[in-house]
């Protein structure tokens, strides 16, 4: 049986620089043992009297086992030793050691092992070298999984701050969107009074040309202030609330381009309107009058008073298709990475900074899409994509 053992033992990495003689001295003092699963080898806090090697098996060690804090630190295999620290410094057992499998064990007693020790010095020495260099493992092994827990605390302090100034973003815009919807509200009954008396004017045949044009011009932006209301509104309530109806395709262009001619009137670009859809089509006509009007007006910024603005409809597959386009200044990456934030804007020519998330949120409660394709130089193409209804 010795000779079985020195076999085992001479391949094993803990005796590796023990000699032949050594380990046929070690021999001597190990007894064979066969376990079965689940079997407690040794409780946390139990007085050490024995040191073991795996022959074959696994065992599991746990730390406070069977109370609500346990935690297994570890599962040993062929040639693990275990149990030798208590033996050596003669303290109590740090943690508790059960069979995981069915496990063959070599076990040297207390009483053994300090004889061992005591009669071979190059036995000694090595145990020392072996469990020194297990120290230093698992102080290496300590301090990287310190270091590895810092870099995760420090991440999650960091997403942990960022998450409170965007919570606390989020809780101003909550009270800047509740104050402004009280404030709208009331704000819109005298902007609907302004525009009922401009279209009863309107209805004067004695007036003259000229104060018809600047009441026509006053209904106009009684309207963009109407419609910059309800984009706040619809921002501050969080939701796009649409009203569906069947729509002329041919008859909102015209509508469109009358509004774009308007705002367009004191510059030089060219407007160009194409219908390729003569049917009707089922979407809330006056929120994609203001989508349409957002993106005119972040056209006539780009064009900077001169260029090509088009605007085209057309059926595609199961989608109404338009196509928006300009031929000015165009955006870089950077810029198109930052469109849909709320209040975020590009241009020197101001404005809420809420125009393209309105867009994005009114195709989005339409079940479509929008794509954008833009360069520094060469325009901007806007496409947006309705389902057919």
């Amino acid at each position: 049986m010795v000779d079985n053992f020195f076999d085992f033992l001479r391949g094993i990495p803990f005796f590796g620089e023990l000699s032949d003689t050594d380990i046929i001295s070690i021999s001597k003092y190990c007894t064979a043992k066969s376990i079965g699963p689940g079997h407690i080898l040794f409780n946390e806090g139990d007085p050490a009297d024995k040191f073991y090697i795996i022959m074959s098996g696994e065992v599991e060690v746990w730390k406070a086992y069977g109370t609500n804090d346990e935690d297994m630190l570890a599962v040993h295999g062929h040639g693990k030793l275990f149990g030798e620290m208590a033996l050596i410094d003669n303290l109590p057992r740090s943690a508790t050691v059960k069979t995981k499998t069915h496990t063959k064990l070599l076990q040297i007693g207390e009483h053994d092992f300090q004889n061992m020790i005591r009669e071979n010095s190059s036995v000694a020495f090595s145990i020392v070298r072996s469990l020194s260099s297990m120290v230093r493992k698992s102080n290496e092994t300590f301090l990287e999984d310190l270091k590895e827990r810092n870099i995760v605390l420090e991440k999650a302090n960091s997403d942990l701050k960022i998450a409170q100034v965007e919570i606390i973003k989020k809780e101003r815009l909550s009270n800047l969107g509740k104050f402004s919807s009280m404030i709208l509200h009331d704000l819109r009954n005298p902007i609907s009074t302004v525009k009922a008396y401009t279209e009863l004017l309107l209805l004067d045949s004695d007036l003259a040309d000229k104060t018809k044009k600047y009441i026509s011009n006053i209904k106009f932006e009684t309207e963009r202030i109407n419609n910059l209301a309800s984009e706040l509104l619809d921002y501050s309530r969080g939701d796009i609330r649409l009203e569906m109806n069947i729509v002329n395709i041919g008859d909102f262009l015209l509508e469109l381009k009358t509004s774009v001619q308007r705002r367009f009137s004191s510059s030089n670009i060219e407007i160009k309107f194409e219908n390729k859809f003569n049917d009707h089509a089922v979407f809330d006509s006056e929120r994609m009058l203001r989508v349409m009007m957002n993106l005119a007006e972040n056209a006539r910024k780009a064009l900077a008073g001169k260029g090509l603005f088009s605007i085209s409809a057309e059926k595609i597959n199961s989608s109404l298709q338009f196509k928006i386009k300009d031929n000015g200044e165009g955006m870089n990456t950077d810029i198109q990475k930052h469109i849909f934030e709320p209040f975020y804007s590009s241009s020197k020519g101001g404005g809420t900074g809420l125009g393209m998330v309105i867009v994005k949120n009114i195709v989005e409660a339409h079940e479509g899409e929008l794509s954008i394709s833009s360069s520094v130089g060469n325009g901007t193409e806007i496409t947006i994509d309705l389902p057919l209804r």
